[in-house]
């Protein structure tokens, strides 16, 4: 392995030292002049190359050598670098002021322990009035995905800002010694992406692609304008997972699977954010979530890491080092667990891992702002729930995040206290760290109301720096018989779904939380790809089909196909471990619409919009130009930039992960020679630089393990299913909606369904029975069981009761016309109200009852009739929960 120091041009960007193989050294060369160019140099040979080059990040240990060299230990004289040994020492752009201590200190001593533990909660939005911010000294408030004031999607700038204000005028009306103003938190993960009307960036895997740190800076600067401009001053964000498994729903949300970008990013994203912290402008950033997130074993969001510590601290804590040299303030810590395996030592869950967030964050790294707890992850850690966990304030949670439950949280968290459970001096240094962040960032010093940007529409609008963004993230992945670009006076057939519709073109954590339940009207000052392909071209010149089966192929002289994935956030997302990474698995109509198009036998380019690299060679081998746009965001004109000759715009972007070759990829940090990529991490063609790409076996397999789990609902319908609701004869589908309830039948309700919390944010839907009816899942073809069957299967769910049955409750499962059902009334009611419980229903008892488990087509109901109500969510056909201590013991077999 040789080393390489890439000089940076120090006037664009502060970059980085990285190391490759020979081999890797001659491909990363891309052409020179572009922005931020780097100077690689290797033994006798210079390379100009615009991309950070990947490392082979488990032999190197993923060094690095930033400004000021925080996180590495480096000899830059001879060009070698050495893997951190330990947690390293990082020093803050933004340094201890002795004022500040001081009057944290002063504050501190006159707050009574009521004071005290406010500060340390944040709730929702939709869970709290201003009035309560006062009566409970409440230190922060946050709006989740799809919570807007008054629960209006269409809330004018104007209608956040005056919640803004309302919130700091109750805080500090307070009647204390010293009142201390709430901050706001939002995910402005991809601009202020809850507002309607604000400009949306590419998601940060389409940023990574782009290499390009000064951009970032930039996008991190009009997010905090635009985010001021509504009042709130706290951005959760940037996520700064190194992701590894593409499996995991939120690979979008990492900027790379090489650290060295991450690394850099970081530092990009958070002075772009934060600027000097008191200037006008600015909002206090995130670094999140803490740490590994992106390295759980099979991509499972919240899973476990099951990674050695060398690699957690070179690889994952890469973002951190670059974060806190530049001067973050908050760090959120992660859902994930650790278990360093070869090492000894299972960490647990994050939330309660006091070596992580105390011993290597704060004391050994030597960050000094504080830590935030994510959406209700207390709960996660043994022994705790929503609303107590003294473990996880013990182990160096700050602030804690109890959207709902957070006056019980405040109650229990005062007896902990006073019984000696939580020592004071741990409550004293949480509220400290609150208050040091709250003066740094001037809060003290103005209302949200202050400043040249709040209140003002115009704050969230960077339309143009969002088209540089989608030009320059865009991927060239092939470009045979001169598809591209687009020519003055083609004739463009345009198909695919993902053409015309925000949704797709936005993907998850726009709007709402999933991104899903919105419509065209809800995307104010945006274009979608097609819109952008008429202005460059002409509106006469592009036709628009989106199956591509109705034009006549006479009358055009390309297709531009548009295709990808539908929007996801956190869980939904996830494709499990048994499933395959092939794309057209789970969107059969994009290979249908590739496969009508190259009938027709003109030109096919293909764009495809996706939250992460996917198993597509049926379809690049139908195209004949192949554009990776990720998630681009509100400017569907930047993709048409590139596409069009007349624009003049060449592709830049280099992948930040490789694409899989086979349709069950080995994870980037574990490689495996008999799954290699198709195309490698900075791979990226140029219409300068065009490659021809062979023919590619599309060689698939039903699955990539043994079965583990067919998911049925968890906050959303996993496909193929679909949950409805059945009364009198009459069905009616639940939907997508997160905010909507559903009574049915409409005229007189037996049924109302509501979305709730059991797990995690939005996961679950609370029924209630108003008279005899079904909640059901059902899916338009048999699903075949046998080998879940095989594997103790049976059907699993969490459950809330919320007002306990009477009468018999009917879990049941369907085959055709058979169905069979168990009553499992006995152990809701000995749950209790408000107790989450398990339920585990082997399949043998379905099959006892004569359901054919190799084709059921509902593979869950639940028959009831009033009064009884509860919370569903969590449903699962899982391979060994009918050998659970607590499953149902249906009895043998008739």
């Amino acid at each position: 392995m040789r080393w390489l120091v890439a000089n940076i041009d120090k006037g664009h960007c502060r970059l980085v030292l990285t190391a490759l193989s020979i081999a890797g050294a001659a491909a990363a060369g891309h052409g020179p002049g572009q922005p931020c160019a780097a100077r690689i140099v290797h033994g006798e040979q210079n390379v100009q190359a615009r991309v950070f080059v990947g490392a082979s990040l488990l032999a190197i240990g993923a060094a690095l050598f930033l400004y000021g060299g925080n996180g590495v230990a480096a000899d830059q004289s001879s060009g070698q670098a050495t893997a951190l040994q330990d947690w390293p020492r990082v020093d803050s752009a933004i340094a201890r002021d002795a004022a500040i201590e001081a009057r944290a200190r002063q504050i501190l001593a006159g707050m009574t322990l009521a004071e005290k533990v406010g500060q340390m909660t944040q709730p929702e939005i939709k869970a709290i009035t201003p009035d309560e911010v006062r009566s409970y000294h409440i230190g922060s408030v946050l709006n989740g995905g799809g919570s807007w004031p008054a629960m209006n999607k269409h809330a004018t700038v104007a209608d956040w800002l005056a919640l803004a204000d309302s919130y700091h005028q109750a805080s500090m009306s307070a009647q204390v010694k010293t009142p201390i103003p709430v901050i706001w938190g939002t995910d402005a993960v991809h601009g202020h992406n809850n507002v309607v009307g604000a400009t949306l960036f590419p998601h940060n895997i389409g940023l990574g692609a782009a290499h390009d740190p000064e951009l970032v800076e930039k996008i991190g600067h009009a997010t905090a304008q635009a985010t001021r401009a509504t009042g709130i001053d706290w951005a959760f964000a940037p996520t700064l997972a190194v992701a590894q498994n593409m499996r995991w729903g939120r690979s979008y949300e990492s900027f790379s699977s090489d650290p060295a970008v991450v690394h850099a990013y970081a530092a990009s994203y958070i002075r772009g954010l934060q600027g000097d912290l008191r200037g006008d402008g600015t909002v206090v950033a995130t670094a999140k979530h803490f740490i590994g997130d992106g390295a759980t074993d099979m991509g499972r969001d919240q899973g476990n890491a099951l990674i050695p510590r060398s690699e957690m601290i070179n690889v994952h804590g890469q973002g951190y080092y670059g974060a806190i040299g530049a001067g973050v303030q908050t760090v959120m810590a992660s859902f994930n667990s650790w278990d360093d395996v070869d090492g000894g030592v299972d960490y647990g869950k994050m939330h309660g891992a006091q070596a992580l967030l105390t011993g290597a964050l704060k004391d050994k790294i030597g960050f000094d702002g504080f830590i935030v707890s994510d959406w209700n992850g207390i709960a996660q850690v043994p022994g705790c729930s929503n609303a107590s966990c003294p473990q996880a304030i013990i182990a160096g949670i700050d602030m804690v995040m109890v959207p709902e439950d957070w006056k019980a949280f405040i109650a229990n968290t005062i007896a902990q206290v006073e019984d000696g459970s939580i020592p004071m001096s741990r409550i004293d240094d949480a509220v400290t760290r609150i208050l040091r962040v709250k003066l740094r960032a001037g809060l003290f010093d103005r209302k949200p109301s202050d400043g040249r940007y709040a209140g003002k529409a115009d704050a969230l609008v960077h339309r143009e720096l969002a088209r540089e963004a989608v030009r320059e993230s865009l991927v060239l992945l092939k470009n045979e018989r001169k598809a591209l670009p687009l020519k003055a006076g083609q004739r463009v057939l345009v198909v695919g779904k993902s053409a015309d519709r925000y949704t797709n073109q936005t993907g998850g954590w726009t709007l709402t939380w999933q991104g899903t339940d919105n419509t065209s009207a809800d995307y104010l000052n945006a274009e979608t790809v097609l819109a952008g392909l008429r202005e460059a071209l002409g509106a006469d010149r592009v036709t628009f089909d989106p199956t591509g089966t109705a034009a006549d192929p006479g009358k055009f002289d390309v297709v531009v196909a548009v295709i990808g994935e539908t929007p996801y956030a956190e869980t939904n997302g996830d494709i499990i471990g048994s499933d395959t990474m092939a794309h057209s698995r789970r969107h059969p109509e994009d290979l249908a619409v590739l496969k009508a198009a190259a009938a027709h036998g003109k030109p096919v380019v293909t764009v495809f919009m996706s939250g992460r690299p996917l198993y597509s060679n049926d379809l690049i081998n139908l195209s004949d130009a192949f554009v990776a746009a990720w998630l681009p965001g509100s400017e569907g004109g930047g993709v048409a930039d590139a596409l069009v000759a007349s624009k003049r715009f060449d592709f830049r972007g280099r992948l930040s992960f490789s694409w899989p070759g086979v349709a069950c990829p080995a994870p980037e940090n574990r490689p495996d020679p008999k799954r290699p990529p198709l195309f490698a991490r900075g791979y990226g063609l140029t219409y300068a630089k065009p490659a021809s790409v062979p023919k590619l076996d599309e060689s698939d397999v039903d699955a990539c393990g043994p079965a583990t789990s067919l998911p049925i609902f968890n906050t959303n319908d996993a496909a193929p299913f679909q949950l409805q609701v059945e009364a009198g004869g009459a069905t009616q589908v639940v939907g997508a909606s997160l905010n909507d309830t559903l009574e049915w039948p409409k005229a007189r309700p037996a049924i109302r369904v509501a979305t709730t919390q059991v797990n995690t944010q939005q996961d679950a839907k609370s029924v209630t029975w108003l008279a005899p009816a079904r909640l059901l899942a059902r899916s338009t073809g048999a699903n075949n069981l046998n080998a879940l069957a095989f594997a103790g299967g049976g059907l699993q769910f969490d459950v809330v009761v919320q007002k306990a049955p009477t009468s018999p409750v009917l879990v049941g499962m369907t085959s055709g016309k058979v169905s069979g059902s168990v009553d499992i009334a006995p152990q809701l009611i000995a749950a209790g109200i408000g107790k989450k419980v398990t339920i585990n229903v082997p399949l043998k008892c379905f099959a006892d009852q004569k359901v054919d488990v190799g084709a059921v087509d509902v593979p869950f109901s639940v028959s009831a009739k009033a009064p009884f109500a509860a919370a569903f969510t969590r449903v699962a056909v899982v391979a060994g929960a009918a050998k659970q201590a607590n499953a149902i013991d249906c009895g043998p077999a008739p």
